[in-house]
């Protein structure tokens, strides 16, 4: 079942949230990875700063998360994981579809550069890979995150954004 995550939620959330960034290590610059990899008060400002997460449940238990960020014009997709044990089943891609469902602006998604399987995630769903200085431009423009972060992550776009 797919819901709006409430206050309630935050544990599972940081938990899934940690459980899956897992795949980053070794994957990511060092210097960019530690765990907990979103720590909770990390967490909190990102929902102060206006990230609204969404999940799917299955049998009372949320197994994915995804938060939504409206930014005016466009909307970005933030911190999208699936607990380890529940990835390959589609979970992300039906979440995902659902939340497109929602959304009538254009929608970026920020990931890191070397994380190739979310690219080909979002990539499979339609997304595009946003030239070098376009991703520049959209990173520091929506997102608020360090320079070290900018220069190792990708900016994916819909094709709502791609039409302009």
């Amino acid at each position: 079942m797919f819901r709006l995550c409430l206050q309630q939620d935050i544990d599972a959330i940081y938990e899934i949230i940690n459980d899956s960034a897992r795949a980053y290590k070794g994957h990511i610059p060092d210097d960019r990875y530690h765990e907990p990899y979103m720590p909770m008060d990390q967490l909190l400002a990102e929902i102060a700063d206006g990230v609204v997460f969404y999940g799917f449940e299955e049998d009372g238990r949320l197994v994915a998360v995804m938060g939504l960020q409206d930014k005016g014009p466009v909307t970005l997709i933030r911190h999208a994981y699936t607990r380890t044990e529940e990835r390959g089943k589609g979970i992300g891609s039906r979440l995902l579809a659902h939340l497109l469902g929602m959304i009538a602006k254009p929608v970026l998604i920020g990931t890191w550069r070397d994380a190739r399987w979310a690219i080909r995630f979002y990539e499979k769903h339609g997304f595009r890979l946003v030239s070098e200085e376009e991703k520049e431009r959209l990173l520091r423009e929506y997102w608020s995150i360090p320079e070290r972060q900018v220069e190792t992550s990708v900016v994916l776009a819909d094709e709502r954004y791609r039409r302009g």
